[in-house]
């Protein structure tokens, strides 16, 4: 099965409402799937996620709703071939 990648950028009221910690546990919830996710310090959250493409189309879903206190108003996303450069899916603290 082939592994894809997705690099999420995600707009709204998505900072200091547990965006980050949640998707890192949906990303659990789903299974198999490798990254990170982490605020940017224009107030947006960036994601990078691999996997089967039909898990990070579940988690790419799942970031147009996330937490129940974000107000998500645009996610962009590029799709590309996984590097298998993470093993796990984490939080990055802290902004770029």
């Amino acid at each position: 099965m082939s592994k894809v990648r997705a690099r999420a950028y995600v707009s709204g009221i998505v900072q200091g409402v547990f965006f980050r910690a949640t998707t890192a546990e949906e990303a659990q919830r789903i299974g198999y799937l490798t990254g990170w996710v982490r605020n940017l310090p224009d107030g947006r959250v960036e994601v990078v996620c691999e996997g089967s493409k039909e898990n990070v189309e579940r988690l790419v879903a799942w970031l147009w709703h996330g937490p129940p206190s974000a107000h998500v108003s645009d996610v962009n996303v590029t799709w590309s071939d996984a590097t298998g450069e993470y093993r796990v899916f984490s939080v990055a603290h802290g902004r770029s």
